[in-house]
């Protein structure tokens, strides 16, 4: 046996000699002898001593996926004691129970899950004593009718009657807005306040099937309004205060809501903003409302006043709480109208019903194991799914901590402070924040003890490998961290995190249950451990019932079968590893194509933003000469040039470290990288506009001034 420095600073990393010889193809003898100086020499370096780095320096070898993962050791993994105490233990034993099966391991409870899909759901049913009535049986008419299965068409429920089933003096929500705006709540207090609210939607004359509207910030009384809706059998719908008018009229108008509850204000970096004059706007511009609610934040009364308006605390004051006589509905009424990001034309407006919180208990309960008592935080806001992934583990009877506002206020390390003096034991964010948080040179670990953080969660884009290093070396070593992956569209994951498996280097730990997640190449065959396209073969309970106003589902059909008839294609580009884990390496729609050969963006991200001159980058394939070449776009810090020096060290890194095939034909600074309001970049509005094809949603947008570098460059037509 032949030890190294490992990636994990708690681990060190062990290979036979064997495996060096399969890896390497060279004797052990060498590696001992040339990597040693090479070790030495990255003293003090942040990248430290990885295996595939020692191959492709030493001896000229890029290493595969499943090279690299043979080598790895992993970066935590549970222990025995662990294992049982988890709750994804106790299902598996009630499988076996009910079902006559031995299953010990992870990926044999997966494959049980997939090939009886029907059994898995029934199962989870159960066991998440969701509160309904009817028959759960059938659970399904047809699982591989893609789309339109039925799910549980015997039973009939309501979404908020489970989320509010834990009526205590338990606290069920903490907020904070910044350093400024401190509220808490117990379940008995969420339940009398959204017993207050429905009787105000009764006034206003909701009904069910409606829709209510939120322009609101992540705050307790978002989570209240949606309650009320849901329990009367309304659809909610919510953007962000940050969106401009036209992004919410984009969304709203298509959905035309007879409620609008809207918060007057909210805080950012200190600053309270107002949000009267888009207010007045929305409102202005929304014929079908018949009552908005306006909501105070840093104020302390309401100073917006419509014919039709309402104060929030004049709610309060007006109702008195009652018992809440929940609608039970079919298992197809809507509950969510979610949105696509709609940065190619107006957002699809994308119906869901209970089968959302069905998947939602599956993931917080079995895959991230959370339990009632313990305090969860994600970092969203009202208009990224996360919110609504968050919202649901009041179900569980877990505390939910609301934050709102700039991460980084007052100062990097907010959010982490915060997470010590609450107890977090469930820490939710994006990759980005993360990056941005190890660029700050930020080092919770050397200032807060985290001890009752076991689960950091991360999402939003791929978590490169240099990210799990940030987190087990400057956060916290002992803990588990979940890069999860799903979309909007199902409202959920179809790769996550799991308790009873190890966490490797730059890998999703495993497959959602009951969720048949294959790759695919070209061709339509499932692959391993090759890159392809990530497809659903199955239907789930989570699917979108229908979009809106889309009676013969053409839209809902040609977005995800029209490649694969009858199968969910989900648009990332991916691979399953050696270890039945996960890798995402982006869309696949923007995917590059050099040479006819398809490769993705993360690969290229994760090189080039290791550079200290570089703050953040896009790439795209730009068509040239009948074929495309990659264009690399970057933002540098302020005090650099792009000089050819520097283009040489980009391209040689990716050339080392990636392929060449990833290599940019053309790399050019830009002032800004766009992105969306949920904090993703925005490669096909780039490409289009290198293209000079029109952008028609520019409002999707977080920063769409930032697309204007990307129109007429001349560099890019020689």
């Amino acid at each position: 046996m032949f030890t190294i420095i490992s990636e994990s600073p708690s681990v060190d990393f062990v290979f036979t000699c064997d495996a060096t010889l399969r890896a390497f193809g060279c004797p052990l003898s060498r590696i001992v002898s040339e990597s040693l100086p090479l070790m030495t020499s990255m003293q003090g370096n942040q990248n430290r001593f990885v295996p595939e780095r020692c191959a492709q320096q030493l001896f000229g070898v890029n290493m595969s996926t499943r090279e690299k993962s043979d080598l790895q050791a992993p970066l935590w993994q549970p222990t025995p004691d662990q294992i049982v105490r988890t709750q994804l233990h106790a299902f598996m034993q009630r499988v076996n129970a009910n079902y006559g099966r031995q299953l010990q391991t992870y990926g044999e409870l997966y494959h049980w899950s997939i090939e009886n899909i029907p059994q898995f759901w029934a199962e989870f049913f159960d066991y998440a004593q969701l509160m309904y009535s009817g028959d759960a049986q059938p659970v399904v008419d047809d699982v591989f009718k893609m789309p339109g299965a039925r799910w549980f068409p015997e039973v009939r429920i309501n979404f908020a009657e489970n989320l509010l089933r834990h009526n205590s003096q338990d606290l069920a929500l903490i907020f904070r807005g910044e350093d400024r705006v401190r509220a808490q709540y117990s379940y008995a207090q969420l339940y009398d306040t959204t017993s207050q609210i429905i009787r105000a939607y009764q006034d206003a004359g909701l009904r069910s099937g409606d829709r209510v509207a939120a322009f609101m910030p992540n705050m307790p009384e978002t989570i209240m309004g949606m309650l009320a809706a849901t329990a009367m059998g309304a659809a909610w719908s919510s953007c962000s205060p940050d969106f401009g008018v036209q992004g919410v009229l984009d969304r709203f108008g298509q959905i035309e809501p007879t409620i609008l509850i809207a918060a007057e204000s909210y805080c950012f970096k200190g600053k309270v903003i107002d949000c009267r004059e888009k207010i007045r706007s929305i409102v202005s511009q929304l014929p079908s409302l018949k009552k908005v609610i306006l909501v105070p934040y840093a104020e302390s009364e309401v100073r917006l006043k419509f014919d039709n308006s309402v104060a929030f605390p004049e709610i309060l004051e007006r109702y008195q709480p009652t018992p809440i006589e929940f609608a039970r509905l079919p298992f197809d009424h809507p509950v969510y109208i979610m949105y696509s990001s709609g940065t190619t034309g107006l957002p699809k407006c994308m119906v869901q019903g209970p089968g959302v919180l069905l998947n939602h208990l599956k993931e917080l309960m079995l895959h991230t194991d959370l339990r009632a008592g313990e305090r969860i935080f994600y970092f969203t806001t009202c208009g990224w799914m996360m919110w609504n992934w968050l919202s649901s583990a009041l179900a569980t009877g877990a505390t939910l901590v609301l934050y709102d506002g700039n991460p980084f206020h007052p100062g990097p390390d907010a959010l982490w402070q915060m997470a010590d003096e609450l107890g977090l034991h469930v820490f939710g964010t994006s990759a980005k924040y993360l990056d941005a948080l190890e660029q700050s040179e930020t080092r919770p670990a050397a200032h807060f003890h985290l001890k009752q953080l076991r689960a950091i969660l991360s999402t939003g884009s791929p978590l490169a490998p240099e990210g799990f290093d940030f987190v087990y070396r400057d956060i916290k070593s002992d803990v588990q961290l979940s890069s999860i992956s799903g979309g909007t569209d199902l409202n959920g994951c179809f790769a996550l995190g799991n308790p009873i498996l190890p966490v490797y280097r730059g890998e999703i730990q495993c497959r959602g249950l009951g969720m048949k997640v294959e790759i695919y190449d070209d061709h339509g065959a499932p692959i391993r451990q090759q890159k392809g396209e990530l497809v659903c073969s199955a239907a789930f309970p989570s699917m979108p019932l229908y979009f809106w106003k889309d009676e013969q589902g053409t839209r809902y059909r040609d977005s995800y079968f029209d490649v694969f008839p009858g199968v969910w294609r989900h648009g990332d580009f991916a691979e399953l590893t050696a270890h039945d884990g996960m890798v995402i390496y982006g869309r696949s729609d923007a995917t590059l194509n050099p040479g006819g050969v398809r490769i993705g963006t993360a690969d290229i991200y994760r090189v080039v933003e290791d550079f200290s001159e570089v703050v953040d980058s896009v790439v795209v394939g730009q068509q040239w000469q009948s074929d495309v070449r990659v264009v690399l776009f970057v933002q540098l810090e302020p005090d650099v040039k792009l000089n050819e020096d520097l283009r040489q060290q980009i391209r040689a890194r990716i050339k080392s470290e990636v392929s060449p095939r990833h290599v940019p034909a053309v790399i050019l600074a830009v002032p800004a990288i766009p992105y969306t309001r949920n904090m993703k970049k925005v490669e096909i509005a780039v490409r289009k506009m290198i293209h000079n094809e029109p952008i028609t949603n520019r409002e999707a947008l977080a920063n769409p001034e930032s697309l204007d570098a990307f129109r007429d460059i001349p560099d890019l037509h020689v």
